[in-house]
């Protein structure tokens, strides 16, 4: 298909996805989900999982097999700018005081469902047909554990602001565990990704590479954002441009090395200023893109999703294993690590039902997967399932736990007084 046939396609095909995915987001907001768990849900609606089903045709004419990689070039803008917004985030919310209580919460939120999901990968070798030809099992069975050890730290972050928790420590301690997780995961999987080249010359660049890129984004990128976006300035279309350059440039460098583009902006987000300016900006860079390229990524994930494969006894019971697993593993490691250092059982329980979400950083970790050729349809539509179920699972857990098991009040009886002083020593 040529570029010129391809552009109208494109066109339709952008209208269809924003559309719908909103219409979706406004239903599933209904019953108390946040907008992110409808744009999920709707990629999946939009692929061979349910459109491709019951009207095939219809989704080859929207969805060409040539359009297939424009939706995966413009998903990636929309998670470059999320994920920016991400790195911001994390370093606004992260609050030193409690950091070590944070640490044991995601500690073992990250050690029990890598250690689960590996071993249950390993028990499927030669029974589910999860595992790609020519990979490693133990790459596949490492790059599983990573993808169950995930949290959605964003969604995680709107729940707590939206509930109006994000100055409490019920909120930091939810804040800094789930963004400590994510970027001991996100590492985790830059590992996976290198041993899943099996040979020296990549683990070489990608080792090579982050010190490098550490350095540049350090002592370059850092200083000229602060320069860039000085305090008591109000950011400018030049500036945001120079912003946009940098977080490209990252993205461009961490793909060149095996990493892919998600940790450089995430990395960019981190050492961005504070102040009006740098506000503006990630705000300017992040809205429009997230609005307007993030539904195509979850398209993208969709059109990849089979949920027909479940049909496959074998795969399905693997299916719920890892979502038995993944709850287990994240819930139960959280909740009894809160309650180990002190937390109360509102406070413990809340944190596992946040820490157990994974969200749409999982579907990126999934995306990441499939294109490094590590994982296959199986695999991929298994997690995705791991993906939904968990993160659907986040608000009606608080909700109920809001209504029967409130939050005792700050620093009163239920808050571990002995606790809050080690976490701030």
């Amino acid at each position: 298909m040529s570029a010129t046939a391809l552009a109208p396609r494109f066109f339709i095909a952008v209208v269809v996805i924003l559309l719908f995915c909103r219409l979706v987001s406004w239903a599933i907001g209904r019953a108390g989900q946040p907008p992110v768990v409808g744009e999920m849900v709707a990629g999946v609606l939009l692929g061979p999982s349910l459109l491709g089903a019951v009207a095939p045709r219809l989704e080859h004419e929207l969805f060409p097999a040539a359009l297939k990689p424009v939706l995966y070039v413009a998903g990636q803008i929309g998670l470059v700018a999320f994920m920016f917004q991400a790195g911001h985030e994390f370093r606004s919310h992260l609050d030193r005081r409690i950091a070590r209580a944070a640490a044991v919460v995601s500690g073992a939120g990250i050690l029990a469902p890598l250690v689960l999901g590996t071993l249950l990968a390993f028990g499927a070798h030669g029974r589910v047909g999860i595992f790609v030809p020519g990979v490693r099992p133990a790459v596949t069975a490492s790059f599983v554990g990573v993808a169950l050890a995930i949290t959605a730290f964003p969604m995680l972050a709107r729940i707590i602001t939206e509930r109006g928790l994000a100055g409490t420590r019920y909120g930091s301690l939810a804040l800094a565990s789930g963004a400590i997780d994510d970027v001991v995961a996100w590492c985790l999987l830059a590992g996976v990704l290198a041993m899943a080249s099996g040979r020296p010359k990549p683990i070489v660049v990608a080792v090579g590479g982050i010190v490098l890129f550490a350095l540049l984004v350090f002592y370059a990128a850092r200083p000229l954002l602060a320069r860039v976006l000085r305090p008591g300035t109000v950011a400018t279309d030049g500036q945001v441009l120079i912003v946009v350059a940098v977080l490209f440039a990252a993205a461009w460098f961490t793909d060149e090395i095996g990493l892919y583009s998600v940790f450089g902006a995430f990395c960019v987000g981190l050492v961005m200023p504070r102040g009006v300016a740098a506000e503006r900006a990630v705000t300017t860079v992040s809205t429009s893109n997230r609005i307007i390229f993030l539904p195509m990524f979850f398209v993208y994930s969709g059109l990849n999703t089979r949920f027909g494969l479940l049909g496959n006894r074998s795969l399905l019971v693997f299916s719920v294993l890892a979502v038995v697993v993944a709850v287990v593993g994240k819930f139960g490691a959280c909740w009894l690590a809160a309650r180990a250092g002190g937390q109360d059982r509102a406070t413990a329980l809340r944190l596992g039902a946040l820490m157990n979400a994974r969200g749409l950083m999982q579907l990126i970790a999934l995306n990441v997967g499939l294109q490094a050729g590590i994982i296959n349809s199986e695999l991929f539509t298994a997690l995705v399932l791991v993906a939904l179920v968990t993160t659907l699972m986040a608000a009606p857990a608080l909700t109920l736990l809001d209504r029967t098991l409130p939050i005792p009040a700050e620093g009163g009886a239920g808050e571990p007084e002995a606790e809050l002083a080690v976490a701030s020593g």
